[in-house]
């Protein structure tokens, strides 16, 4: 979802190359899993997992995972017809993991009418998929209701990191302990809420550094997903080698946060959450449909970081980055409000208001 780009202003501009020493990379590290979807990276991401990992090692040397999106379903027959094209566009003759990708009420019904759930046990008869589950953007009453009518999901995929897990909104904690009642083993997405908790206030750097110097401040985040008992896999998009080597460092004698770091990581929430004003992921699913192009997740992501700079500090560069990406996208004031955003967002942000927010802010 978020490979090494050569434009960083065009999702699907993979940089091929720093993608196949990164998978390589990771390969001779012993590690195995590479979760891809439909659409992402512009859809083409599936087409890099070909060419990078398929084409380039043996097939019982890696685990793939991809997804179903019910955004792209208005038949039955799309269902064979995107899953065909999938088989083809990676090069595999089955996926080990295969997920209802962003599992809501909405999406539910369509995955309901569709036979969805059915078709998917099917493939898993047919051999074609090895393990069936679903990525899960709700809340915990819901994914009961789900679990509850579904019993054959042998997983799921759900956003768990630390600042999420008391989330009224998100309830990270919650949905990991309803998966957890049903003895279904949980996938983690989000584990540093799409780069929020790399660049955490500098007293959380601080206070982290002092604790351990030599672990990086995602590390943190990442064992705290990881350390959770019915937690199976951890999934950290890693867009450059650096964040690569950081996660495999950590992860390749992996040891779980301790009492006292788990107190520090309370400490860090309360820090936290006084900092951040938009707790928007990145996962850009607003942006494909958005009639004024607005690059709503990058003017976010440089309205929490100004909010987070220093007082006094004077001039800050995300005033700078923001009219320079408003020569290529919509300004956060050209919003007219049509609501297709908010529709999708996984998070259930009232996108409207914040650019608005947005908009008055980078405005002065």
């Amino acid at each position: 979802m978020r490979l090494p780009l050569l434009d960083a202003g065009d999702a699907a501009s993979i940089d091929i190359e720093q993608t196949k020493q990164m998978v390589d990379t990771f390969i001779e590290k012993g590690f195995t899993y590479f979760d891809t979807a439909w659409m992402y990276c512009g859809f083409k991401s599936e087409n890099a997992a070909k060419e990078c990992l398929v084409d380039r090692h043996p097939r019982d040397s890696f685990t793939l995972a991809t997804k179903l999106h019910a955004g792209f379903l208005t038949s039955k027959e799309d269902r064979d017809k995107i899953f065909n094209e999938q088989l083809k566009k990676t090069g595999v003759d089955f996926f080990d993991y295969y997920l209802l990708h962003d599992m809501g009420r909405g999406h539910y019904k369509i995955y309901t009418e569709f036979d969805c759930f059915n078709w998917l046990v099917e493939k898993k008869k047919q051999g074609l998929v090895k393990h069936i589950g679903f990525s899960f953007h709700d809340n915990a009453e819901f994914l009961e209701q789900v679990l509850t009518e579904h019993p054959e999901m042998e997983f799921v995929q759900i956003q768990l990191n630390y600042l999420d897990w008391s989330s009224p909104s998100i309830q990270s904690g919650l949905c990991y302990e309803t998966a957890t009642a049903h003895g279904v083993p949980v996938f983690v997405m989000e584990p540093v809420k799409g780069g929020t908790l790399t660049q955490v206030p500098e007293a959380v750097t601080q206070m982290f550094k002092e604790h351990n110097p030599q672990m990086s401040v995602p590390s943190w985040a990442i064992r705290f997903a990881a350390g959770l008992d019915n937690v199976k896999m951890v999934l950290s998009g890693m867009s450059n080698m650096e964040q690569l080597l950081d996660n495999i460092d950590y992860m390749s004698d992996f040891k779980p946060l301790d009492e006292q770091e788990q107190q520090l990581i309370s400490r860090a929430v309360a820090m936290i959450n006084g900092n951040i004003a938009i707790p928007c992921t990145g996962c850009s699913y607003c942006t494909d449909g958005c009639p004024k192009k607005i690059a709503i997740p990058k003017y976010f992501s440089l309205y929490n970081a100004d909010r987070q700079e220093a007082e006094g500090k004077g001039w800050t560069p995300q005033g700078t980055y923001y009219d320079r990406l408003t020569q290529n996208f919509g300004k956060a004031g050209d919003c007219i409000a049509c609501g297709q955003c908010e529709r999708i967002c996984p998070q259930h942000l009232p996108i409207i208001e914040h650019l608005k927010d947005v908009a008055e802010y980078f405005g002065k």
